[in-house]
């Protein structure tokens, strides 16, 4: 019989679920070369291929056949033909523009284990989606709100999140939607970079936010009494902010994020937290030109840096810090180890902190491949983000796990059933 290529679910999955690979029809032992391909929306391809032996009966499950040296990957990684995919362009992250369709995952089996690749012997094609099916989208332009609601399949009312994300600005929906899969209300909330909002990150009007969280306060779907806030890296110091000066927030989990205001002055009525400072002398260039902007930050317990730290101290949420210690954008276990002792000298409650060794700045949802060096657009230049790929990639799963349960946990009432890792 012809080899062919199976998979679980078989035509269509969730882009955070997992995806069980296995080929059919080999002779015994015989060597095969496997490969994935993705485009994104912009063309841009991304590959990963790995190294193979059948089993004694000619089935390879990729659940039990570990992957041989020599290709993207080695040892056993059902998932490794998706976290170990490559931009075939430099510096370029793999994200999803449209999530109303589906990534089209493509895989090809390879006779032998040459390079080039050998005869093709099966192909097959797989959807990851990223809307469940009965997940509502809800563009939303309402006062200056940009933003994109997402509800789950149902009557609700729903607990609900803002999601915000970083310095790269527009309105990215993926996270959001794949959270709404989950049974929260999300609304992604742009802030600058899209539509009629600031075109540059030069100050930032709580207020806006404000508006955002009072929006979804009163959205019939949202079950109150208050929200839970999510933002990643400069999205987390817009969630530490809106949570220590506005009201209605009961949970903010940060990935990566700052507890000193960076990168843009922010202001709230009569108060002015200015931009922690930096020093560009502090960036080390590689060999290959790609910047490593760890160390330029200024330390925001000292001098007239202190006025950027973040009275997080003043916030009546429960908070979780989700930290990659090979974050090579700031110093994100730093950020997270000052917050928690800021908060209980204050007499708060103790925040939950994650840390993830090997794993970098960009944690995303399951699965998404990891980014090691893009284009900073405050730096002007690629940067390295850190992350060892195989180590970021069981990071992205924990995190995921340990971000519902901690919405779970504070937004329902439902227990966690997680440990934390620290």
């Amino acid at each position: 019989m012809a080899p062919s290529v199976r998979f679980s679910p078989a035509v269509r999955s969730l882009f955070d679920e997992p995806l069980a690979i296995a080929v059919q029809g080999l002779g015994p032992r015989q060597q095969v070369t496997l490969r994935t391909s993705l485009r994104d929306e912009t063309g841009e391809l991304f590959q990963a291929c790995a190294r193979y032996q059948a089993g004694d009966d000619g089935e390879l499950d990729l659940a039990r056949c570990p992957a041989l040296p020599g290709g993207s990957f080695s040892g056993l990684e059902p998932m490794g033909l998706l976290w170990a995919l490559q931009p075939q362009k430099p510096f370029w992250r793999l994200v999803k523009r449209d999530v109303q369709t589906p990534f089209l995952l493509q895989l090809e089996v390879f006779e032998g284990h040459g390079d080039p690749a050998g005869r093709l012997l099966a192909q097959a094609q797989h959807k990851r989606a990223f809307l469940r099916d009965g997940v509502r989208r809800v563009p939303v332009r309402e006062g200056r709100i940009r933003a994109t609601l997402f509800l789950p399949p149902g009557d609700g009312p729903f607990p609900g999140i803002i999601d915000l994300y970083g310095t790269g600005g527009g309105l990215p929906e993926y996270r959001a939607c794949l959270l709404a899969n989950y049974g929260f209300a999300v609304l992604a909330l742009a802030f600058y970079g899209y539509e009629d909002l600031p075109k540059e990150m030069k100050e930032f009007h709580l207020e806006y936010f404000e508006e955002a969280i009072n929006y979804m306060l009163k959205h019939t779907q949202v079950k109150g009494p208050g929200i839970g806030l999510l933002g990643i890296s400069k999205g987390g110091d817009l969630c530490v902010s809106m949570a220590s000066f506005l009201k209605g927030i009961t949970a903010t989990a940060l990935i990566n994020g700052s507890v000193a205001n960076v990168g843009a002055v922010l202001r709230y009525k009569d108060i002015t937290i200015p931009s922690l400072s930096f020093n560009a002398k502090r960036i080390k260039v590689n060999k290959s030109g790609i910047a490593d902007v760890l160390d330029v930050l200024n330390n925001p317990l000292e001098g007239p840096d202190r006025e950027s730290f973040i009275p997080l101290e003043k916030a009546e949420c429960r908070f979780l810090f989700i930290v990659g210690q090979d974050d090579h954008n700031w110093k994100s276990e730093f950020f997270a180890v000052e917050g928690s002792k800021r908060l209980q000298a204050h007499g708060k409650e103790k925040p939950e902190i994650v840390c993830y060794p090997g794993a970098g700045h960009y944690i995303e949802p399951p699965f998404f491949p990891m980014c090691a060096a893009s284009m900073h657009l405050l730096v002007g230049q690629p940067v390295v983000w850190g992350g060892e790929p195989k180590a970021h990639c069981e990071a992205q799963i924990d995190a995921w796990q340990q971000i519902l349960a901690f919405f779970r946990k504070h937004l329902t009432g439902e227990p966690s059933g997680i440990s934390s890792k620290m």
